[in-house]
């Protein structure tokens, strides 16, 4: 077997000219289509028209055009067969070695703000794939190339063998596989999303690799980091890492933990996180004042810790994080002075993030979790709620700082895992009790890591009290105000312990559980 004829067809046309040109001068005889033919006729590259092996013209604006029994049966004849062989003999065919096709850019187009419906179907390739399928199937005596990164090692084995292995062609038709794939995935995506059914009967989904990491949770544990197609700016999947180690599995989970945290504020915001949780938040004027505060929230966890901002990092804000260990600092920038400080530090991740989109304007997104055997899919929480959508339920109403620190626990509190106590005060976090197996507990680790800060501190909720015992320790602690979904069929316990200790209570009527 050697390789003596291409069929050539691509939208991204990067190195396709040099690619064919050595094929041509290898012996090999290159049929094209449309805009690519006529790229390598004016180039001086050799090529046939796909119209001449077809003997019909391409037609309707170059709908139909490959669709034909003289390039799939040159695609999919089996060379070891007799019966193949002696058709296409009878019937003046010929084989087709090699298939190069990349596709349509749907995703380029889809990517498009207000792009029209009617571009991204046209968008949508059907002689590309079905190409690539069929060569793909025929890889024991057909090589197929999808990507551009294997052109070199294609040419390669043609230049010192005459043809690819056996070895090379499994692995391009696996890549093909894939790529189609994944093609097909955006494109019902997307059909989906417009017929207003995101939850089908069929949930099709399909990522890009970024790196490969070293490990996962555990060295023991192999992984990778991939991207969505259409990511948005504004994700640690989109982030230009400007300094320091590569990322790890946990790296990654907590900056994006971080970064979730500070989307939820308008104002300057600044958190710091650990296995997930939030170990310090703050809010401030500047972003220095909001690093200040989420410090001061608990000085002993951030130690190790990533740290999110949604403001620009300058170079007193820089100054005093590089007086702590920290592993990841992300943030919209860093000024030019905040660079030169913190990348004295060797190994300290700096990641420049696009810019947030805050409060109110974030979208939904779906979430995918990977259970044994299948998955869950769920709307990312992106709730958000004002001062007119909670119900004060105690005789006391919240005063009006009581309540701006309500509002601020609550946007925290859906960021810990449940169950979820957090204590805030002065616009930062001074206590959290997170995972436990019940509220009091976690309410008693607040309670217990804000010491004295407790005393005049609001305490938020992510889920409604079974009883009225955390309110009793609360009141105990000092706490003035709590905010929490309420809906327990004990909640006038809870009601009657809070009056009793002249603590203001507010319902909020939604649930934060995040497990």
């Amino acid at each position: 077997m050697s390789i003596k004829r291409a069929l050539v067809s691509v939208s991204d046309k990067t190195g396709i000219v040099e690619f064919c040109r050595e094929l041509s001068q290898l012996g090999v005889e290159i049929i094209s289509t449309g805009g690519t033919k006529n790229l390598l006729a004016k180039e001086g590259v050799p090529v046939i028209g796909i119209s001449d092996v077809t003997g019909f013209p391409e037609i309707l604006d170059g709908r139909v055009k490959t669709l034909h029994p003289a390039v799939h049966s040159g695609l999919l004849a089996v060379r070891d067969s007799d019966e193949h062989q002696a058709q296409m003999k009878e019937l003046g065919l010929d084989y087709i070695d090699l298939v190069v096709v990349n596709l349509y850019p749907f995703q380029e187009t889809i990517a498009k703000p207000e792009v029209a419906y009617e571009d991204a179907i046209e968008n949508i390739d059907i002689g590309g794939p079905t190409m690539l399928r069929s060569a793909a199937k025929n890889h024991a005596f057909v090589s197929v190339v999808v990507d551009s990164s294997d052109y070199a090692q294609v040419l390669d084995e043609i230049r010192t063998q005459g043809d690819t292995t056996l070895e090379t062609r499994k692995r391009l038709a696996a890549k093909v596989f894939r790529h189609t794939a994944a093609y097909d995935a955006l494109i019902s995506d997307y059909l989906s999303n417009v017929t207003g059914d995101p939850l089908p009967e069929r949930f099709t989904v399909t990522y890009e690799k970024i790196q490969d990491l070293r490990y996962g949770e555990n060295p023991h544990q192999k992984a990778a980091f991939y991207r969505k197609p259409l990511a948005s700016e504004d994700t640690i999947t989109t982030a230009e890492q400007l300094h320091g180690k590569e990322l790890s599995y946990n790296n990654i989970n907590d900056a994006n933990a971080a970064l979730q945290i500070v989307k939820e504020f308008d104002e300057p915001a600044v958190a710091a996180v650990k296995h997930m949780n939030p170990c310090g938040v703050g809010v401030g004027r500047s972003v220095l004042e909001a690093f200040q505060k989420a410090h001061a929230s608990d000085p002993t966890s951030i130690f190790g810790g990533i740290v999110a901002a949604n403001r620009m990092i300058d170079e007193d804000t820089a100054v005093l994080l590089s007086e702590i260990f920290l592993e990841i600092i992300l943030a919209p920038g860093f000024t030019k002075e905040a660079l030169e400080v913190l990348t004295k530090k060797k190994n300290i991740r700096l990641l420049k993030v696009g810019e947030l989109k805050s409060g109110q304007s974030r979208k939904s997104q779906f979430i995918v979790t990977s259970i044994d055997g299948g998955m869950v899919v769920q709307e990312s929480d992106v709730h958000s709620l004002d001062a007119s959508d909670l119900k004060v339920v105690t005789d006391r109403e919240p005063t009006e700082d009581e309540l701006k620190q309500l509002l601020f626990g609550w946007k925290i509190v859906k960021h810990v895992k449940s169950n979820a106590i957090l204590l805030a005060k002065d616009s930062m976090t001074v206590g959290v009790g997170a995972g436990q197996m019940n509220r009091v507990g976690a309410a008693k680790i607040a309670i217990e890591q804000a010491g004295e800060k407790a005393k005049g501190s609001v305490l938020a909720s992510d889920a409604f009290f079974p009883m009225g015992d955390t309110v009793e320790e609360a009141a105990k602690a000092g706490i003035t105000a709590i905010i929490q979904p309420g809906g327990s069929v004990r909640d006038e316990e809870s009601i009657k312990a809070a009056n009793e200790h002249g603590i203001a209570m507010v319902f909020t009527g939604v649930r934060h559980f995040k497990h």
